[in-house]
């Protein structure tokens, strides 16, 4: 991996993640996103899910299935749950997301990581990518998106970094605040950044 350029694309709920690494996978670029390899861990039946069940209790499966509205109850209400939650996780989501890269061939990959900033847990990403909005804009995106109230929205944004604190350690930032074609231009410009990146570490 050492020729490898490996951008941490982060961000706060509702910021606008998963729209600018759609966009960027539809450029050709290689998307790790750990928060698709948490919920194929947490499949019906997986053994993560019944460590999960043993830890938090069984009623947090129903039919098979992890209840995920529960857990995220369960966790933003408590600091310890959700350090337990994060020890089971954590390391079976980096060790796919090493697997992942070691499978990889292409000039860049991306890792989508929520959390990136709160946990440093991946020294491997060369670049932080921050994708940044208002934070009442995320407000309305979770509001519409989770039907959550706007109080449940902050109190999960209460867990994260604030977008201060994201900021201050990105390498570079796309400012995600509703215009589409404004975020596919900042993707593309950064496309053409990072190849060219990554074709000078493959020189050096």
């Amino acid at each position: 991996m050492t020729e490898q350029l490996i951008i941490g694309l982060t961000g706060g709920i509702g910021s606008g993640k998963s729209a600018a690494s759609e966009a960027f996978e539809n450029l050709g670029v290689r998307i790790i996103d750990t928060d698709k390899i948490s919920h194929l861990l947490t499949s019906v039946n997986s053994d993560c899910l019944t460590t999960i069940a043993h830890t938090f209790g069984s009623d947090i499966v129903e039919k098979g299935q992890l209840n995920r509205g529960k857990l995220r109850k369960i966790i933003f209400a408590d600091e310890v749950a959700r350090n337990k939650l994060e020890n089971i996780l954590h390391p079976r989501i980096r060790h796919k997301v090493e697997q992942a890269l070691s499978e990889a061939n292409e000039p860049y990959v991306i890792v989508v990581v929520p959390l990136l900033v709160e946990k440093k847990k991946y020294e491997f990403i060369n670049r932080i990518l921050v994708i940044d909005c208002d934070e009442q804009v995320q407000i309305d995106r979770v509001k519409k998106r989770n039907n959550l109230s706007e109080n449940e929205v902050k109190d999960i944004m209460r867990t994260q970094a604030t977008r201060q604190q994201r900021l201050a350690v990105a390498d570079d930032v796309i400012h995600n605040d509703g215009n589409l074609s404004s975020l596919l231009e900042q993707v593309e410009r950064y496309n053409k950044k990072y190849t060219h990146i990554s074709s000078k570490l493959k020189d050096s």
